[in-house]
């Protein structure tokens, strides 16, 4: 569990001063989670490609982003984003019927690719596709909103997932996004978690950077 990082979520910063949310947790974050949504394959809009652009070519954020695509068509506006090799772009498995080919348009762009899945999705529609990614993403909330009670059922899933990697000995990376917070981050770590997003645990929080380190506390 030492291994666990963070990454706090901006779906739950002041959206008014964005940039100095962000900065608020670069020293303390091993990456940033930006959850882009389209009002269509999740009931929520939030930020596009030219947002998180402007916010990249800031020069004032230093952590990798993480880019969480809830959209319809990522195979669109996946390549709109400006990323690196130490940022990460995710696609919903739901979205597309190649998701190989997707993998290969959205590398294209220089970065990591992840995959996730909505709650009530077949984990084993992706187990064929760890040896290509760089991340899988476990919602331990139905996607679409901040500020959500943790759905215990992620935990099944996470155990399947590393033991499918661990069988595969594949270099893939799980994440867990929706309900994180002290009480909750220990579970998801014992099943096999290597990596929490929060929101409404950080930037709810007056203090984001204690906020954090409570949360490593808790693991231990």
């Amino acid at each position: 569990m030492a291994s666990v990082v963070f990454a706090p979520s901006i779906l739950a910063a002041d959206f008014s001063r964005l940039e100095k949310e962000i900065e608020s947790v670069d020293r303390v974050a091993d990456s940033i989670h930006v959850d882009v949504m389209d009002g269509h394959f999740v009931p929520n809009i939030t930020l596009g490609p030219v947002v998180s652009n402007s916010l990249k070519s800031s020069g004032n954020i230093t952590t990798p982003f993480s880019i969480h695509l809830m959209i319809e068509d990522p195979w669109e506006y996946g390549p709109q984003f400006e990323v690196d090799s130490e940022d990460t772009i995710i696609f919903h498995a739901e979205t597309t019927e190649r998701p190989r080919k997707l993998i290969e348009r959205l590398r294209d762009n220089g970065c990591k690719v992840g995959v996730s899945q909505k709650p009530d999705s077949p984990v084993e529609n992706v187990l064929p596709l760890l040896s290509e990614l760089e991340e899988v993403l476990v919602m331990g909330v139905e996607p679409g909103f901040g500020g959500q009670e943790f759905m215990t059922e992620a935990l099944g899933r996470i155990e399947r997932l590393r033991e499918r990697i661990r069988q595969g000995n594949h270099d893939t990376t799980i994440s867990v996004d929706g309900g994180m917070n002290p009480s909750t981050v220990g579970r998801v770590a014992d099943a096999g978690a290597d990596k929490i997003i929060a929101g409404s645990a950080v930037f709810g929080r007056e203090n984001r950077p204690e906020a954090v380190r409570e949360m490593k506390k808790a693991l231990n």
